[in-house]
């Protein structure tokens, strides 16, 4: 598999025309050096620290995205706007004790540590993001969703191929990935896989209600040919931008290292957010922007 070209950041956050021309042709962006290691140090205490916090007896909800089994959950429904904590499913032996530290047996926390947290606000509120989010065309920037990412060693699991606006749904398309490397990814540890160029392609897939009922609708075949895929390798503090309709996912980590990461997704607030969509945040928790206060 071939590896994604990657660039050098810019001090400011802002695209020059090299940068600019592959997102137009590849529907991605891979920027090094992105966030310092300062910022990924206050970045990681503050995880550590949160799930320190944690009491694993409080919940079970293990989260999958090939099997979509957290979809009936009121945990995982409700979390928009919370900050929830989401098991690997290996990481559970039979009699449903956790059979790998506590730090070693999450798949993420989700979906609002953004808003709610102040260490995480202060990573996600950059001013070089706006700069970034302006460059790519999107008129007024709201931050919809936040994940930390785990990716364990030896269980962590596969990321099917799928595409954000599947999840963030506006009409127009406007979700855009910012995803942050917080440790060395590739293709040992199961780093980003894309299809360059098929963001130019329709929307496949919708996860959305039906009244109460919150399931996965296929729209059409999207035919996406994995033997094109591309390595989205990614040095800690890179930053991987992915268009809503690219189609990308991860394969598992059979590593003996983690890969670790920090996913913010963002949509143009100038465009109608889709009622239907899974994520639901409470009316006195307006969705803000870079600057909103």
């Amino acid at each position: 598999m071939k590896i994604a070209a990657r660039f050098a950041a810019s001090d400011d956050g802002h695209l020059d025309e090299a940068m600019h021309s592959a997102w137009q042709r590849d529907g991605f962006l891979v920027l090094e050096n992105f966030k310092s290691p300062d910022d990924l140090l206050e970045l990681r205490r503050r995880i550590d620290t949160m799930v320190g916090d944690f009491d694993p007896e409080s919940v079970r909800t293990i989260f999958s995205t090939s099997e979509q089994s957290h979809a009936g959950d009121a945990y995982f429904r409700e979390s928009g706007d919370k900050v929830r904590f989401f098991f690997e499913a290996g990481a559970f032996g039979e009699t449903g004790e956790l059979n790998v530290p506590k730090r070693r047996a999450l798949n993420k926390i989700g979906h609002a540590m953004h808003d709610l947290d102040p260490v995480f606000s202060r990573f996600c509120r950059d001013p070089k993001l706006a700069a970034l989010a302006g460059d790519l065309g999107l008129a007024d920037p709201g931050l919809i969703q936040s994940m930390v990412i785990f990716k364990q060693p030896r269980i962590g699991g596969e990321v099917g191929m799928h595409q954000d606006a599947t999840f963030l749904y506006t009409e127009p398309v406007s979700a855009t990935g910012l995803w942050f490397a917080l440790e060395d990814a590739d293709r040992e540890n199961g780093c980003l896989v894309a299809l360059p160029g098929a963001h130019r392609g329709p929307l496949a897939e919708r996860f959305r209600y039906h009244g109460d009922d919150l399931r996965m609708d296929q729209l059409q075949d999207p035919n996406w040919d994995e033997d094109d895929l591309v390595a989205l390798e990614a040095p800690a503090g890179t930053l991987v931008v992915l268009h809503g309709l690219l189609p990308h996912g991860s394969a598992p980590n059979s590593s003996p290292r983690s890969r670790e990461a920090f996913a913010l997704h963002v949509y143009d607030r100038a465009f109608e957010w889709s009622d239907d969509n899974w994520l639901r945040r409470s009316e006195d928790m307006p969705v803000r922007g870079f600057a909103d206060q």
